[in-house]
């Protein structure tokens, strides 16, 4: 209902066991729906708590992707 109601801005669901997949597809069905983005891993979570922290600290910069080969220091 909340994600319905446009209450939510980002879903975290990382579904464990049986029970939850039910509730998983219909949270998921729900944000897409919506428009609300949907992140399913602990690895994606964490990647996108860190994005978000870069942005709120202003850090955002920018760097060529050939920028990040061998010997870059990155």
């Amino acid at each position: 209902d909340r994600i319905v109601n446009g209450d939510v801005q980002l879903v975290i669901n990382t579904p464990f066991g049986r029970e939850t997949r039910s509730d998983g597809y219909h949270i998921r069905t729900a944000a897409i729906q919506h428009g609300v983005s949907n992140i399913t891993t602990m690895a994606a979570a964490q990647a996108s708590v860190a994005a978000i922290e870069v942005i709120r600290r202003g850090d955002m910069g920018v760097v060529a992707l050939q920028d990040f080969g061998e010997g870059s220091g990155q």
